[in-house]
């Protein structure tokens, strides 16, 4: 497995069309650092009644630049809250990478630091279709 790492700011708009305790939210990333490009994507989430508990899922196309290859490939998240304790998966859809990104698999991290800060911990690899 390959590691990148960086910095992103990410953009999170709430669109219409939910009835509480369900939102949607668009999402806007710019990645910097090992992985240098651009997300897009789609978020839905669920509130509870209980404080600290909640969950969400999410579809995002990142295309850019990962260690010197150029291509897009989409990212799967799924997390949850359960009373303040997160638990966060976000892996790469398999085949889903283009360009020469084409076969790339892997599992990104997400840190947020005091201040709010975000960052990414990607471990990749390239199997079929990818060299």
């Amino acid at each position: 497995m390959t590691q990148a790492r960086g910095p992103f700011e990410v953009k999170i708009t709430p669109q219409s069309g939910l009835e509480p305790p369900l939102a949607r939210m668009a999402i806007e990333k710019r990645y910097r650092g090992d992985l240098d490009a651009e997300g897009v994507g789609e978020m839905l989430t669920a509130a509870t009644d209980v404080a600290g508990s909640a969950g969400y899922v999410a579809i995002e196309r990142v295309a850019g630049t990962l260690g010197g290859r150029t291509g897009s490939f989409v990212l799967q998240h799924t997390g949850t809250m359960s009373r303040g304790e997160p638990s966060l998966s976000i892996t790469v859809v398999p085949d889903s990478g283009t360009g020469e990104l084409a076969g790339l698999s892997g599992r990104l991290g997400i840190e947020i630091r005091e201040g709010g800060a975000h960052f990414y911990d990607f471990e990749y690899t390239f199997g079929a279709g990818g060299s």
